[in-house]
């Protein structure tokens, strides 16, 4: 008797292919559920969970976009680099803000959002088992970009920037094979924190001695609340030989939808992320494009206005939480707040509070594990919600929190 033909069958959420199966199941999942769940049933769930700029795009930014689609020409295929008056605008902005040179045609490439570029630089420039320093705590897209191109991440903690530096010193000599690249991502996603042209200054003399490539992710350069505004690693001299600066006007200009970002620096990196791209896209709707580059050589009283905004939502989370009996250091830059579980829920884990927070609050918030092990312990709360919903879920979380003390 024959055996019986054995069919394998394929696994429904697709982790049965080689590079999905290296992925972790989606953490943050298990919250958007009950999110989901729970407003389907009628509930107000105030959503500090995502990153997602609740504030309209600046009109002039629209006027263009409408303006610029109105015109058939317009409408035919882009180009996958950028167009070359975004990429002037873009050398424009960095020569203005940090002075900072930048050739539009070697240094500068438009990416569809500094999610995409980042995904597509691992893709240019990883071999598979190179190993790649990654902060811990940290984006998500920073480690599994370079997991899906093939990559092993090497994580580091960086509890602060100095903890983080110190890893990457030892993590450089202990690593083999030797890494080839570093990230960095300051201001910090999830932790709110900053640094200073001498932490770059230390990143850059590492990646000379050892050889490194460097990857800096600066998205919330513009989203700051102290007198220093956030420096650029390629202020440093000598960083262009080897590192690049990828950045976005998602959050400066409440553009997120809009999906355009840069990296910017190292001819080397850009020129390996442009041949990449010219193989994958077609670069952004070109009106898309032409708004863009209105936004960066427009006014800028309206980046101001976003930062205050910002500003004040943060004052007001940390004044109502504190009020409510949950102490959130205030964030000097970013537009979250990097909130300790309080302890009395130390024992649920970030998962387990974030899931109670929904549940019995209808506050959303992003469990730390969803950003590395070393995100344990902490929640991720985005600016996200006016200041009158800020209020009303620390009222919210305060009911709870006496629910739980009776």
């Amino acid at each position: 008797m024959s055996e019986p033909v054995r069919l394998s069958v394929p696994a429904p959420d697709g982790s049965d292919f080689y590079r999905t199966s290296r992925l972790p199941p989606y953490v943050f999942e298990e919250v958007n559920r009950l999110k989901a769940r729970l407003r389907a049933s009628g509930a107000d769930v105030i959503d500090f969970g995502m990153g997602n700029p609740d504030m309209p795009t600046p009109p002039h930014i629209v006027d263009k976009l409408v303006e610029t689609a109105r015109n058939p020409a317009a409408h035919g295929y882009s180009v996958s680099k950028g167009i070359v008056g975004l990429r002037r605008a873009m050398a424009g902005y960095y020569a203005r803000r940090f002075g900072v040179e930048l050739d539009p045609e070697r240094e500068v490439v438009v990416t569809l959002g500094s999610k995409e570029g980042f995904a597509n630089l691992a893709q240019a420039i990883t071999a598979p088992g190179d190993v790649i320093l990654c902060p811990n705590p940290a984006y998500p897209i920073h480690a599994f970009g370079f997991l899906i191109a093939g990559g092993v991440i090497r994580h580091v903690p960086a509890p602060t920037p100095e903890a983080y530096l110190q890893g990457v010193a030892d993590a450089v000599s202990s690593s083999v094979p030797k890494p080839k690249a570093l990230i960095v991502s300051y201001p910090s996603n999830p932790t709110a924190r900053t640094v200073d042209l001498d932490f770059y200054r230390e990143v850059i003399r590492i990646a000379e001695q050892h050889d490194l490539l460097v990857l800096s992710d600066v998205a919330y350069s513009e989203i700051y609340f102290e007198n220093n505004p956030p420096p650029s690693i390629l202020q440093v001299p000598g960083a262009k030989a080897r590192a690049v600066e990828i950045n976005s006007l998602s959050k400066t200009y409440a553009m997120a939808g809009w999906r355009i970002g840069m990296v910017v620096g190292c001819p080397r990196l850009c020129a390996a992320l442009t041949r990449v791209k010219s193989y994958l896209d077609y670069g952004a709707f070109t009106p898309i494009q032409v708004a863009a580059t209105a936004a960066l050589n427009g006014p800028q009283d309206c980046v101001d206005e976003i930062r205050a905004t910002y500003k004040a939502r943060r004052d007001v989370l940390v004044e109502a939480m504190g009020r409510a009996g949950w102490m959130i250091p205030a964030p000097p830059a970013s537009m979250f707040a990097w909130a300790p579980v309080p302890e009395r829920f130390a024992h649920l884990g970030s998962m387990g509070f974030a899931k109670l927070l929904i549940e019995q609050a209808h506050v959303a918030v992003a469990p730390g594990a969803g950003f590395g092990e070393h995100g344990e312990g902490f929640v991720r709360i985005g600016l996200v919600e006016n200041e009158h919903r800020i209020r009303q879920a620390a009222r919210n979380i305060k009911a709870l929190m006496a629910r739980v003390a009776a």
